[in-house]
C-alpha cells in the first residue's frame, strides 16, 4: 500500500480526458505538443529547424498526420485550441511557400520534404514513438529528444513529462498504485472509486471546477458526435472509406428513433455514436482523447447510452462515470501503457473498453468490487488485440473496432452488475497480462502497418 508521501504520480480525469485534434493522440496530439515545446525554446536568431521521426512515428506518421502535427506545433499551435478547419490551410501554406513562422514571429525557411525526416528503420531507446528536433542559429544549436508515449502524454529523453500533468509526486489524500490498493483505500475510507478520484482531484481543484471541467468534456464529446452524425462523404487518406454515421442515423430515425421497439435497437445507437466520433477523429476533427484518439469513440458511445437509455440518468451519474473511468485509466497507464505502438490495440481499445465498463457500472450504482470486475472483463476480452491500421490511417479497422468495443463495454458492466463482485481474474492480473502480451507482441502488430490487416488488405 502506498503511503501519504508516496511518489506515485497522480493521474486524474483531466490528464486522461483532454480536448485535442484527430486522428491520433500519440501520432498527432503528442508530436504537436512536443513541437510547440521545442519552438518555445528557440531564440530570435534561429535560422533552420529540422525534425526526425523514429519507429512507429516514422512508419505510420504520414497516415496519422504526424508531419502536419509537427509543422503546426512549430508555429506554436496547441491541439486543444487549434481550429481543425484551419490546420490543413496552415500546413498547405508551409508546404507551398517553404516558410514557417515561429511563435516569436520569426519566419524561417522550412521544407517539409527535407526538414522532416522519417527514420522508419530506427527506434530511440525509451519508446517506439520518438522525435528529435534540431535548430541552428547564429549563437548555436538546440537539440531536443521527446517521446509521445500514448494518450497525448509526452516525456523528454530522461522520461520527465513536459508538464506537471500526471508527472509530479502525488500530494493527494488517497494515493494508490494498483487496483488492489484502490479497493483497499476505498474500503478503509468508506468511499466509492469515483469518490476517491474526486477527493484526490480536489487536492488541486475546487469542487465546482471539477464539475465544470467534466461538463466541458462531456459537451465536447457530444459536439464531436453531433458533427460526425451529419458530415458526409469520404474520409481523407486515399482508402476511400465513406462515413457511415449519417446514413445509419437516417435509418434509425426512420425506423422509430430512440424509441425503436427492436430489442437490439439500443445497440444500433451505441454503434452509431461510436462510428460518428471515430469518423470525425479520422477526418482530423475536434475530439476528446479518451484515453487515446484511436479509441476515442468508446467512452462517448457508452456515455450516450447511459444518458439516453438508462432511466434516471443524471448529471451526477455522468460525473461518477468520468471519475470511475479515469481511476481505471490511471491504473492501466501506470502499470502497463495506453500506447498502441507499445501494447498494440489492446492498450488503446482495451483500455477504453475497461474504462467505459467501469464508468457505466459506477454510474449504475455498482459496488467498488463490481466496478473493478467490469473493468477487468472489458480489458481481459481485448487482450492480444493488435494495432495494424491499413495504410497507416486511423480508419480500418479502427473506426468499426470502437463500435464493437462500446457494445462490449456495456456487456461487461452488465455482467459485473449481475454478480457480487467476486471473480477469479483480478484487474491487476489483467493489466499485468496486457503488459506482458505487449512486450511479447511482434513490432509488426504495434502501429507500424507492417503486419496483420495492414498487409493483407490492399491500400490503394
Amino acid at each position: 500500500m502506498t503511503g501519504p508521501c508516496s511518489p506515485t504520480p497522480w493521474i486524474g480525469p483531466f490528464d486522461l480526458f483532454r480536448v485535442g485534434i484527430g486522428p491520433s493522440s500519440s501520432h498527432t496530439v503528442g508530436p504537436m505538443i512536443a513541437a510547440a515545446a521545442f519552438a518555445g525554446e528557440l531564440g530570435p536568431d534561429t535560422e533552420r529547424v529540422s525534425v526526425e521521426l523514429f519507429g512507429s512515428l516514422a512508419l505510420t506518421g504520414r497516415g496519422h498526420s504526424t508531419d502536419i502535427a509537427v509543422m503546426l506545433g512549430l508555429t506554436g499551435a496547441c491541439p486543444d485550441t487549434l481550429d481543425p478547419d484551419e490546420a490543413a490551410a496552415i500546413a498547405a501554406d508551409i508546404r507551398t511557400r517553404h516558410r514557417l513562422t515561429l511563435p516569436g514571429g520569426r519566419c524561417i525557411t522550412f521544407d517539409p520534404g527535407t526538414d522532416i525526416i522519417f527514420r522508419s528503420r530506427e527506434t530511440l531507446p525509451l519508446h517506439p514513438n520518438g522525435l528529435r528536433f534540431s535548430s541552428i542559429g547564429k549563437t548555436g544549436s538546440v537539440i531536443r529528444t521527446y517521446y509521445s508515449v500514448g494518450g497525448g502524454f509526452v516525456v523528454d529523453e530522461a522520461g520527465r513529462p513536459l508538464s506537471a500533468e500526471g508527472g509530479g509526486p502525488a500530494p493527494v489524500p488517497y494515493p494508490f498504485a494498483d487496483a488492489a490498493d484502490l479497493l483497499d483505500v476505498a474500503h478503509r475510507s468508506g468511499l466509492t472509486i469515483a469518490a476517491v478520484t474526486r477527493a484526490n482531484e480536489a487536492a488541486a481543484y475546487p469542487a465546482r471546477d471539477i464539475t465544470a471541467g467534466i461538463a466541458r468534456l462531456w459537451a465536447a464529446m457530444r459536439a464531436c458526435a453531433a458533427r460526425g452524425l451529419v458530415a458526409e462523404g469520404e474520409l481523407p487518406g486515399g482508402l476511400r472509406v465513406r462515413r457511415r454515421a449519417p446514413a445509419l442515423l437516417r435509418r434509425l430515425q426512420a425506423r422509430a428513433g430512440i424509441n425503436d421497439p427492436d430489442p437490439l435497437g439500443a445497440m444500433d445507437w451505441v454503434n452509431l455514436w461510436a462510428l460518428a466520433v471515430n469518423e470525425e477523429n479520422a477526418a482530423g476533427g475536434r475530439v476528446v482523447t479518451a484515453p487515446t484518439n484511436g479509441a476515442a469513440g468508446i467512452v462517448p458511445a457508452v456515455l450516450h447510452y447511459y444518458d439516453r437509455f438508462v432511466p434516471g440518468a443524471s448529471g451526477e451519474g455522468i460525473e461518477t462515470f468520468f471519475l470511475a473511468a479515469s481511476a481505471i485509466g490511471a491504473l492501466i497507464k501506470r502499470n502497463a501503457s495506453l500506447s498502441g505502438a507499445e501494447m498494440g490495440c489492446q492498450g488503446e481499445v482495451g483500455s477504453a473498453c475497461a474504462m467505459a465498463a467501469a464508468g457505466l457500472a459506477a454510474a449504475l450504482g455498482g459496488t467498488n468490487a463490481q466496478v473493478e470486475n467490469a473493468a477487468e472483463i472489458g480489458l481481459e476480452h481485448n487482450l492480444g488485440l493488435t494495432c495494424d491500421p491499413v495504410g497507416g490511417l486511423v480508419q480500418v479497422p479502427c473506426i468499426e473496432r470502437n463500435a464493437i468495443a462500446s457494445v462490449k463495454a456495456i456487456n461487461a458492466a452488465r455482467l459485473a452488475l449481475h454478480g457480487d463482485g467476486t471473480h477469479r481474474v483480478s484487474l491487476d492480473q489483467a493489466i499485468a497480462t496486457m503488459r506482458q502480451t505487449g512486450l511479447d507482441m511482434s513490432h509488426k502488430y504495434k502501429e507500424t502497418s507492417l503486419g496483420g490487416l495492414a498487409v493483407n488488405v490492399v491500400a490503394c
